[in-house]
């Protein structure tokens, strides 16, 4: 029986292991966390359903009992190498493992805030990621730095993306969508908070998200402001006073407001940066670069090995599950022309 080494154990990770196992295919996956799924895990409902992230999360997880999967946890595998015949799997305890084919499956990380100083994160209670606000959302719980209900909350989207400073030129594709479901959430636990969304251009670009900004703006009443915050400063009552400009007005704008959450862009996994230059794969700004990204964009052009899901670019859930089962049947078809 071939055996396929997949590492991250993400959607696309879980989708493409349980994909092969069902084809026959003896799975080993390796997840450096001691849990999967730690990115959904982080949000409490996903666009543009509004689904609970928890029941995708319990789907997926449910996909690691196919028989012929074998789920290693813990495990950081620091380096792989072709043998000529196989591929060696080293983690970063110094223990070998060896497969016939490897799926590079290791995801994003989210942009660190706390490189953009002008804006306080770290800094002012009241300055807080999109993150943070999943994580309120997902327990009714949003409140100021005070602990209070706040009157108003705004959304400022490209922190960390498209941002020369930060070195993050590209488009995480994703904030934009994730700013205008917050909005709404947002305004269904708090009905009578004001809420606007500070943006340098809105890019909907799935079905059904251009149908959720109209609803954020017409059923919900949140504000969108196309203009950029420049900086973020405490006022003595612990709110945030802001520094920006309308670029539609060109009008600057000063405002106060309870809390300022920071749409953090995505970026490439310290997993994703380390096998890419071990493996000689490193892409644009760390992502994993395939041979081709319109009929061969699981194919690494080294033989075996494959990517799958964020690890190449910004993804959607639902966008790395279809990549896992495309890197699947890929790597069916490689692993079934190999000699016996």
């Amino acid at each position: 029986m071939r055996k396929v080494a997949i590492i991250g154990a993400g959607p696309a990770g879980i989708e493409a292991a349980s994909v092969l196992a069902r084809e026959g295919v003896q799975v080993t996956l390796f997840e450096k966390s001691e849990t999967p799924l730690k990115n959904i895990h982080d949000k409490a409902f996903l666009f543009p359903n509004f689904q609970a992230a928890q029941e995708i999360a319990d789907d997926l997880s449910g996909k690691l009992l196919t028989d012929g999967i074998t789920s290693v946890f813990g495990v950081d595998i620091a380096d792989a190498k072709w043998q000529g015949t196989e591929w060696k799997l080293f983690d970063s305890k110094g223990q070998t493992y060896v497969a016939d084919a490897v799926l590079v499956a290791t995801g994003y990380q989210v942009f660190d805030a706390h490189r953009k100083e002008e804006l306080g994160y770290g800094i002012y209670k009241g300055v807080i990621t999109s993150l943070d606000m999943e994580n309120m959302v997902k327990h009714s719980k949003i409140t100021n730095a005070n602990g209070d209900v706040p009157k108003r909350i705004t959304f400022l989207q490209c922190v960390g993306s498209r941002d020369e400073k930060s070195g993050n030129n590209y488009c995480s594709k994703l904030c934009c969508v994730t700013a205008v479901k917050q909005a709404i959430e947002v305004k269904k636990q708090i009905p009578s908070c004001d809420v606007s969304v500070f943006y340098m251009d809105l890019r909907m670009w799935g079905q059904g998200f251009e149908e959720m900004y109209r609803t954020a703006q017409e059923k919900y009443g949140v504000s969108f402001v196309r203009g950029r915050i420049s900086e973020a400063a405490a006022t003595f009552d612990g709110r945030v006073q802001l520094k920006s400009e309308d670029t539609l007005m060109g009008l600057p704008l000063k405002m106060t407001t309870d809390l300022l959450v920071l749409m953090v862009g995505m970026e490439a996994s310290c997993g994703t940066k380390v096998l890419g230059k071990a493996c000689d794969i490193s892409g644009e700004y760390g992502f994993i670069r395939t041979v081709s990204p319109h009929l061969y964009d699981n194919d690494t052009g080294k033989p075996g090995l494959f990517a799958a899901g964020a690890c190449k670019r910004p993804m959607s859930v639902w966008d790395s599950v279809n990549d896992a089962r495309a890197a699947a049947l890929a790597i069916k078809d490689y692993v079934d022309s190999l000699p016996d």
